[in-house]
């Protein structure tokens, strides 16, 4: 049974939260949030892409989430607390937008850990795996939705 959430893990989330808040990452995560890839060569272009202001948007968001989700997968602070809307829900809606290309990415960029430590944190959690596919429902039919109402 896994241990209950202590207010040590309150802590870390809050922190996890307020390094959110710099403003650089707030531009970084702006950006991603308006990302909406239609396939993978969309991906890889803005990863190969270096410099350019959208290459380090996306390696900050995605090494961001990607340390926040390694630090719950490793047991330093709580993964279901981890997993809650409040706390994660950003990370599931960046890779639920990349989701559908996540293999050939993986594949093409010879990077089999690119969005690893985030999708093996959900997948680890019954209530990880419904949410991330509800919000893979809800990324498809935005990524399908006209441009002007995105």
């Amino acid at each position: 049974m896994p241990k209950s959430a202590t207010t040590a893990d309150a802590q870390v989330i809050l922190q996890i939260y307020d390094l959110r808040r710099e403003a650089e990452m707030r531009k970084s995560r702006e950006w991603f949030a308006g990302f909406w890839p239609q396939n993978a060569e969309e991906v890889l272009k803005i990863i190969t892409t270096f410099p350019s202001r959208e290459n380090t948007a996306m390696r900050q968001v995605v090494s961001y989430w990607e340390m926040a989700a390694a630090i719950a997968l490793h047991g330093a602070v709580n993964a279901e607390l981890f997993l809650e809307p409040g706390v994660s829900g950003e990370m599931m809606f960046f890779l639920a937008k990349v989701y559908p290309y996540l293999k050939e990415i993986r594949e093409k960029m010879q990077a089999p850990e690119f969005f690893i430590s985030c999708e093996k944190l959900i997948m680890n959690s019954k209530k990880g795996r419904e949410r991330f596919q509800r919000m893979r429902d809800r990324a498809e039919a935005r990524r399908k939705a006209p441009a002007s109402t995105k």
